[in-house]
């Protein structure tokens, strides 16, 4: 017993799920507790793949008895009107060599429909198999082999030795239920991907970064009609701090605004899309969802050289003033019917004038992202079905059923969406609450819901023109101060609204989740919630921002900080970092969480 202790020593026991695994006290090997959302959201879809792909398995078989069943009520009417035929022959003078050869011919097609039928010939379903391209500690390897009925083989697959010794450690820890269905290898992911093409019915990518060098082996290995999981965590490039490093990554030019984190999805979806049409195929998303500090897209990958031609109307450019909240889409291609087919042809724009209609000012342009429904509802409810059925087995339960609930209510259609603050701030108004705004579109009639990126997004089918009729409406009952005469706000109000707006309470201004008084926006568990330090790095004073003082403190002075598992002490200590209060919000986005509570009645 000593002699297992003195050996477990330097490791800590970590738990999730139904799986546990040995995790080095030192920062060897990548480990991020914070990304339980992540495993568990991945958990809750690819219970619904296995539970969809089996569906549509079942779906094609009985698709092709009912094609046999028709088929053979044809041949059957064939084989009557020849059985006709002969009785006429016997009426006529026929030779006795005919009729013998026709009786041959009848004994021929007896014996051949006595032979197994083509069609019952069925590939029988085999489990799934799934490919984690960056397993690091394998925990979520573990995890879908433990937790994921039906799954067939998990490849874990990393490039660094001390990772793959981790995670086959971390195997055998776990038991003959995790031997028997994870295997781990130390090889290069791109280059597995590539020798391993449309072998994976699940292909997970969750790296520590950007995705981008991933994708084109990735949308290869996926079989037709499986899963790609993939995560992106480099928000700053993805939202427009850095755009000409989003072009070389992604291809997409981004622009600034408060639907960044939605169109970060758009453009990650804009990218897998463009990496799978260079291989004929395309993709269907299922669910997109930005949580905590990164975006995590799920997509199907289908094989159509036909299809693929549809790409362009998926796709979208987008025009962003710079003075108001303004943004309009561009699609690059569209459809031309002619008589009995269709052609495809270049879109007709531009789509807006050089200067905002609303403002004056001037367009930035970005993408092109994707501009097609970044969700399939019928996934995201039969997701979010089995989460609730299943709630104890989610140490995230809470996180992912509040995402999936607000996901289910999004207006699938409406590419983007604008902050209720922001526009109020456009023209320096105090901001409506969110259920009389929500009254007021509605009473235009048009279409109006949240968004699961921001609690005061709004997403809308409402032109702009209406929007901001509604904001002159609410000015002159809230009268402002005067602004300066070249501000967007003043340009704005200076028109006279055509639309009378009315903010009296409508029916469905409040959604069902918020009607049942349901959470759909939760603080973060803790303080500094987000993405740890890499492998291998040294911890610093720089790194109080992800882990915290104490935890900087302990690393720092040669002590462990066992509650994040992270630390490799260097050779100075080094003073606690100022300007830390502990009775500081955890986050901005608790304060924005709290005012729309306040909003609502």
């Amino acid at each position: 017993m000593a002699e297992v202790e003195d050996k477990l020593k330097d490791y800590e026991i970590k738990r999730e799920g139904e799986a546990e695994i040995l995790m080095l006290k030192s920062n060897a090997v990548f480990f991020n507790p914070v990304q339980v959302h992540n495993r568990d959201m991945s958990i809750a879809v690819l219970r619904t793949f296995v539970a969809k792909r089996k569906e549509e398995h079942e779906a094609l078989v009985n698709k092709r008895n009912k094609s046999h069943q028709t088929n053979k009520h044809g041949e059957a009417s064939v084989q009557n009107g020849e059985d006709a035929s002969t009785s006429q022959l016997d009426k006529m003078d026929v030779s006795e060599k005919d009729i013998n050869q026709a009786e041959d011919e009848v004994d021929d097609a007896s014996k051949e429909a006595t032979k197994t039928p083509s069609w019952k010939v069925t590939r029988e379903l085999k489990p799934p198999l799934v490919l984690e391209a960056l397993a690091a500690s394998g925990l979520r390897s573990l995890r879908y082999a433990r937790e994921v009925d039906g799954l067939g083989k998990v490849v874990a697959l990393d490039n660094d030795k001390a990772s793959v010794e981790a995670c086959k450690r971390n195997i055998k820890f776990n038991g003959a239920s995790a031997t028997s269905k994870v295997e781990a290898h130390l090889a290069d992911a791109r280059v597995y991907m590539l020798t391993h093409p449309k072998e994976f019915d699940v292909v997970d990518l969750d790296p520590y970064g950007s995705p981008s060098i991933f994708l084109d082996s990735a949308v290869q290995a996926v079989a037709d009609g499986g899963l790609l999981m993939c995560t992106a965590t480099d928000m700053a490039v993805l939202c427009g701090t850095n755009g000409e490093v989003c072009y070389s990554k992604y291809g997409s030019y981004p622009t600034k605004g408060k639907y960044c984190h939605e169109m970060a999805l758009r453009i990650l979806l804009a990218s897998i899309e463009s990496h799978a049409n260079r291989y004929k195929r395309y993709i269907v998303p299922v669910l997109s969802v930005f949580m905590d500090f990164y975006v995590r897209v799920f997509v199907r990958v289908f094989t159509s050289a036909s299809e693929i031609k549809n790409t362009p109307l998926k796709l979208s450019y987008i025009y962003q003033c710079v003075g108001c909240d303004s943004f309009h889409l561009q699609c690059l291609g569209r459809t031309v019917s002619k008589n009995n087919s269709v052609k495809h042809a270049p879109a007709i724009g531009p789509v807006v004038s050089q200067e905002c209609s609303d403002c004056g000012k001037k367009f930035n342009v970005g993408g092109p992202i994707w501009s097609a429904p970044i969700h399939d509802q019928d996934w995201v409810v039969s997701t979010l079905t089995g989460v609730k059925s299943m709630k104890d087995r989610y140490p995230a339960y809470d996180k992912i059923t509040s995402v999936l609930t607000t996901v289910s209510e999004e207006l699938h259609d409406i590419p983007l969406f604008f902050s209720l603050h922001n526009i109020a701030g456009t023209v320096k108004c105090t901001s409506p609450s969110l259920v009389m705004f929500r009254s007021a579109v509605l009473n235009a009639g048009y279409r109006i819901s949240s968004t699961h990126v921001n609690p005061l997004g709004v997403k809308s089918d409402a032109p702009w023109d209406v929007i901001w009729d509604i904001m002159r409406c609410w000015v002159k009952n809230h009268p402002i101060k005067e602004q300066p005469r070249d501000s967007p706000g003043t340009a704005i109000l200076s028109k006279s609204p055509t639309l009378e707006a009315n903010f009296s309470r409508a029916v469905a201004a409040l959604s069902k989740a918020q009607a049942k008084k349901v959470k759909r926006f939760l603080p973060n568990p803790e303080r500094h919630w987000g993405p740890k330090v890499r492998a291998g790095r040294k911890i610093t004073s720089k790194h109080v921002s992800l882990l915290g003082p104490e935890a900087i403190n302990g690393a720092l002075n040669g002590a462990v900080s066992h509650e994040d598992g992270n630390g490799a002490a260097p050779d100075k200590p080094a003073p606690e970092p100022e300007g830390i209060k502990e009775d500081e919000p955890s986050t901005k986005r608790q304060k924005i969480i709290d005012d729309e509570q306040a909003n609502e009645p």
